[in-house]
């Protein structure tokens, strides 16, 4: 079990991040143009707003959240020291952890059951979609089962994680942790280290190419109703995504 977690909780974390930054970096020298999440609204356009919007609301807000007890565990534990505000910072975690679920849920839903999306679905997107799921759901039940996650991840996960950023690993308190803890933390690593293998891909260079590039007009001279509908022919082959 030491050599396990030696593994999981030291080597592996360095492995995710250095594939993340050199595979991220070769996808977009090599391959720009496919550095997207290759939106398919034009395809079906009725259920997607239900998924997205709470999946990309939630995960931000949850990325943002986790990011804070990293960078400020103290401060983050002065706040939980008040009993009232303690339960309002996991309320509000756990709503948006909720969100997530909705939302990722219905658009899995919607990819499988649309012939349309089917048809660009390809094995990383199917995926990295089980992998959020099952990261999202191991979230939510810590948060039921393992109370006050924001305290003890103030005072046993961000001094660890600090402890990677200065390349001195200590994984004793990591060690000591529910298995299914251990699982989460095992899926963030793991989501980081298949991110230039997928769609995700796309936030890490999207948000500042539209910031600068120019305004795009888009012209639809297709009938919406009977391009959308299933049963139309679209394309013979099957397009190819990454």
């Amino acid at each position: 079990m030491t050599s396990l977690n030696s593994f999981l909780f030291i080597a592996f974390p360095y492995i995710a991040f250095s594939v993340l930054v050199i595979g991220a970096t070769y996808r977009y020298k090599s391959s720009g143009y496919k550095v997207s999440s290759l939106s398919s609204q034009f395809l079906e356009g009725k259920k997607v707003f239900w998924g997205i919007v709470p999946f990309h609301f939630g995960i931000i807000l949850l990325f943002i959240g986790h990011l804070v007890v990293f960078l400020f565990p103290e401060a983050v534990l002065r706040w939980n020291s008040d009993p009232v505000r303690l339960v309002l910072h996991e309320g509000i975690g756990f709503t948006f952890g909720i969100s997530v679920l909705l939302g990722l849920t219905i658009l899995i839903v919607r990819r499988w059951f649309n012939p349309r999306l089917k048809m660009v679905t390809n094995r990383m997107d199917v995926v990295i979609e089980v992998v959020l799921l099952s990261q999202i759901i191991l979230g939510c039940w810590i948060a039921l089962g393992y109370r006050w996650g924001s305290s003890w991840f103030a005072s046993d996960l961000s001094p660890y994680l600090w402890s990677l950023v200065k390349l001195s690993p200590n994984i004793e308190a990591v060690s000591a942790l529910p298995d299914v803890i251990k699982l989460h933390i095992v899926g963030a690593f793991l989501i980081l280290f298949l991110i230039p293998f997928t769609r995700l891909v796309h936030f890490l260079v999207a948000p500042f190419h539209y910031i600068f590039r120019p305004y795009q007009v888009v012209m639809w001279y297709w009938d919406k109703k009977q391009i959308r509908e299933p049963s139309t022919p679209w394309q013979i082959t099957r397009p190819r995504n990454n």
